[in-house]
C-alpha cells in the first residue's frame, strides 16, 4: 500500500491533552470485522465483551524519563537528547537521538542540570540524529541512574504540542508498568484501570504479560510512499514460558485473545509459530505491519485511534482492514472520539 492511502483530516482540537479522569471511562468503539458494524461504548464496557476463559495480552513495559535538556560546551546552545538505551553500565555508554543535531558532534561536551550536575561526552554518531553518549560520572551506577533519571522528564510525544506536566509522570503509564525501558507508552493499555482489571479476573478471565520496550521510531515520519520498502527500526522484547503458556492454552480452548495494543500484536506476530501456538523470546523484533498482512493470533485487539500517517495507525487498519478502518475513523471524527495517546479507545472484533 501507499503512504498516501493513510491520510486523513484529523481536527487537532481531537487529540486529546489529557486523559479521562478514570482511566475505564474512556469511550470505547466497537468495530465489528464480519459485519462491519459499529457500536458506541465506553472502556469499562469490555466486560461485556470478555468470557470465562478468555486472555488479555498486556505489554508491561514502563515508561522511562528519558528526554533530557542541556548545553553544549563553550556556545551554551541548547540542545534536547532523547535517551533510547544503555548500551554498557560500566562505560555509562548510551544510545540517543539528539536534536539540533547538526551542532552536535564527536567530541562535543554535554552539560546536563542548573548546576552541570551531569556532563556527557559525545564518542559517535550513529545516524543522523543518533549518537553514542559516554557520561562522565564517578560513582556507583545506581546513583548514575538516580542522577540521570532526576535530570529527564516524561518524553510525552511532541505531537501533543504542550509542556509536559507534572500529571503526566503518572499519566504516561500503565498501572501494570513493571519493567523499565520504554521511551514511549503502550497507550493501548493505558485504559486499564486496577479495579478494571480485578473485575475481569472475577470474571475468569486471565492476563498474560510480554515486555516490548517501545521505540521513538513509532513517531519518527514515514518518508517512503511505498510502504514495502520503508525501513524499520528494532524494539526489544522478552516472552516468558509462563506467558506462551496461558496465551497457548487460550488458543487451544479456543477462547478469545484480546491483544492489548499494537506493540503488543507485534510482538505476537513475532513469536506465533507455524500451528499458531508462541514460544519463549528475548531479543529484538524489527516487524512492521501493514496491509495486506495475514495474522496469525489473537482474535480481538484493543487500540487507539492514532494520527495520520502512522505506523500504528497501518498496523491496525491491516487487522480491521483499510477499508473499515477509514470508515470507523470518518465515524469517529463524526462523533469526537479523542485521538492519540490519551484518546479513547478501539475495539476490534
Amino acid at each position: 500500500m501507499k503512504l498516501s492511502q493513510f491520510k486523513f483530516n484529523l481536527p487537532q482540537n481531537l487529540i486529546a491533552q489529557h486523559p479521562t479522569e478514570n482511566r475505564e471511562d474512556a469511550r470505547m468503539m466497537v468495530v465489528h470485522r464480519d459485519t462491519g458494524e459499529i457500536e458506541h461504548k465506553y472502556f469499562k464496557d469490555i466486560l461485556s465483551y470478555a468470557n470465562a476463559g478468555d486472555t488479555f495480552v498486556i505489554n508491561n513495559t514502563k515508561v522511562f524519563p528519558a528526554r533530557l535538556y542541556g548545553e553544549k560546551e563553550r556556545t551554551g546552545a541548547k540542545i534536547e537528547v532523547m535517551l533510547l538505551r544503555e548500551l554498557d553500565s560500566e562505560s555509562r555508554l548510551w544510545d540517543v537521538l539528539v536534536d539540533p543535531a547538526r551542532k552536535i558532534r564527536i567530541g562535543n561536551k554535554l552539560y546536563f542540570g542548573e548546576n552541570d550536575d551531569l556532563v556527557a561526552e559525545v564518542i559517535d554518531n550513529t545516524t543522523s540524529r543518533g549518537r553514542t553518549l559516554r557520561f562522565l560520572f564517578d560513582g556507583p551506577h545506581d546513583e548514575f541512574k538516580k542522577v540521570l533519571m532526576s535530570l529527564g522528564k516524561t518524553p510525552l510525544p511532541k505531537e501533543h504540542g504542550r509542556e509536559v506536566e507534572s500529571c503526566d509522570v503518572d499519566d504516561y503509564q500503565t498501572v501494570f508498568a513493571s519493567v523499565e525501558g520504554s521511551v514511549a507508552a503502550p497507550t493501548a493499555g493505558m485504559h486499564f484501570s486496577k479495579i478494571l482489571m480485578k473485575k475481569l479476573l472475577l470474571a475468569d478471565c486471565n492476563f498474560a504479560e510480554l515486555t516490548l520496550h517501545v521505540s521513538v521510531g513509532n513517531f519518527n515520519p514515514i518518508e517512503v510512499e511505498d510502504l514495502s520498502k520503508q525501513r524499520s527500526f528494532s524494539e526489544q522484547m522478552f516472552v516468558s514460558q509462563e506467558a506462551c503458556d496461558i496465551i497457548n492454552k487460550t488458543v487451544v480452548d479456543k477462547k478469545r485473545l484480546f491483544v492489548v495494543g499494537t506493540t503488543t500484536l507485534k510482538a505476537l506476530e513475532t513469536i506465533v509459530m507455524i500451528n499458531g501456538h508462541v514460544k519463549p523470546y528475548d531479543g529484538w523484533t524489527n516487524k512492521f505491519i501493514f496491509p495486506p498482512y495475514e495474522f496469525s493470533i489473537g482474535n480481538a485487539l484493543i487500540t487507539n485511534f492514532h494520527l495520520p500517517k502512522s505506523p500504528m495507525m497501518m498496523e491496525v487498519a491491516a487487522f480491521a482492514g483499510y477499508d473499515l478502518l477509514m470508515k470507523a475513523y470518518k465515524e469517529a471524527i463524526k462523533e469526537n472520539y479523542r485521538f492519540f495517546t490519551y484518546g479513547d479507545a478501539m475495539l476490534i472484533l
